[in-house]
């Protein structure tokens, strides 16, 4: 690909994503959100409530919103709650280019299920979810339950909730970045 064609794209791209940071919420309109979106993950997701009692933490982003045509790209605000109270925020965004068109907004939950896994989230500048297949995307049983296997691994992804219409439902390319608020 030639630099005018990066460039071209680049420029398409920032152009997309420049109105997402004025979805920005206050911090008492991230809590709101967060404590409905994981009542709606209790009641979605069999079992969800006992799993989420297990984890040393949850990152809840209650709307991440996704849009492209040909580019695309995505945005959501949320909070890491530990023992139930909120800790830090964070936003997640990603870029992609392909075939693509629609967009959709979703709710995330990412349970960090071990001390090490939370602890190795925490510490890190961006953490880019997926990369490195370390996220678990759990898929729901016909009756809403989480597969046994997947309620072993250390860290746990939930997204539901979709409203819109896209294709591509993953965490795989996400970064996410702690914010203040």
């Amino acid at each position: 690909m030639t630099t005018l064609k990066r460039l071209q794209i680049m420029t398409c791209l920032l152009a997309f994503l420049a109105p997402l940071p004025a979805l920005a919420a206050s911090a008492d309109e991230i809590n709101a959100k967060v404590t409905a979106t994981l009542h709606d993950f209790y009641k979605t997701v069999r079992g969800g409530k006992e799993l989420a009692g297990k984890a040393r933490g949850i990152l809840v982003f209650p709307e991440v919103y996704k849009a492209g045509i040909g580019i695309g790209g995505e945005y959501g605000e949320g909070a890491l709650r530990v023992g139930g109270k909120t800790v830090a925020y964070y936003n997640t965004a990603a870029a992609s280019i392909g075939f693509q068109l629609g967009a959709q907004v979703k709710s995330q939950v990412i349970l960090f299920m071990t001390a090490d896994a939370l602890k190795s989230f925490r510490a890190s500048s961006g953490w880019k979810a997926g990369v490195d297949g370390s996220v678990a995307l759990a898929s729901l049983g016909a009756d809403g339950s989480v597969d046994s296997d997947t309620a072993r691994k250390p860290i746990i992804g939930f997204i539901f909730s979709n409203k819109g219409l896209m294709y591509n439902l993953t965490f795989e390319g996400s970064k996410i970045s702690k914010i203040d608020k």
